[in-house]
């Protein structure tokens, strides 16, 4: 399944799902997850802001590293739970692994296609893929894996609902 969602300069979202009861078939509630992540890959659309851009008037590469992140935000909203709402429950999921490969620079103003994959949900694991796109053409791609750990910052598994 596929969900897509808009981002213009403000990052804002524009996200059918956001006040929806249902996901992907499975009722609940904003307060409590679902029985099981049945999204798979998401798909947004980033507009370059000026301030995103370097002297030579190309994205800066370490604003791709943040492009990443609002995908796996928004990756999570389009499955109907927030990251604000996992911190509420005592899970945070930080970057243990990062990396990004770089095709062609993009720049101020272009609209470019970002889509998230969960690879991989194991134990206390999430491993994402992320194609970038300008026009269809490659931009970025990478990869990050993030790890579930509690308040204290110690390790923990994963949620039941976000293993694969």
């Amino acid at each position: 399944m596929l969900q897509r969602t808009t981002l213009g300069h403000g990052m804002n979202s524009v996200n059918p799902l956001r006040n929806a009861e249902t996901v992907s078939g499975n009722a609940f509630s904003r307060e409590q997850p679902p029985d099981k992540l049945t999204l798979r890959e998401h798909e947004i659309e980033i507009r370059v802001r000026y301030q995103e851009t370097d002297a030579q008037g190309r994205v800066h590469h370490a604003t791709y590293i943040n492009y990443f992140e609002i995908g796996r935000i928004e990756f999570l909203r389009a499955a109907g739970y927030s990251y604000r709402q996992l911190e509420e429950d005592g899970i945070q999921l930080v970057v243990s692994e990062i990396s990004c490969k770089y095709f062609v620079g993009a720049k101020y103003d272009d609209l470019l296609k970002l889509k998230t994959k969960v690879v991989r949900a194991k134990g206390a694991r999430i491993t994402h893929d992320y194609e970038l796109t300008l026009d269809g053409e490659p931009v970025v791609s990478g990869r990050s894996t993030v790890a579930c750990v509690d308040r204290d910052g110690k390790v923990k598994r994963l949620p039941k609902w976000l293993l694969n």
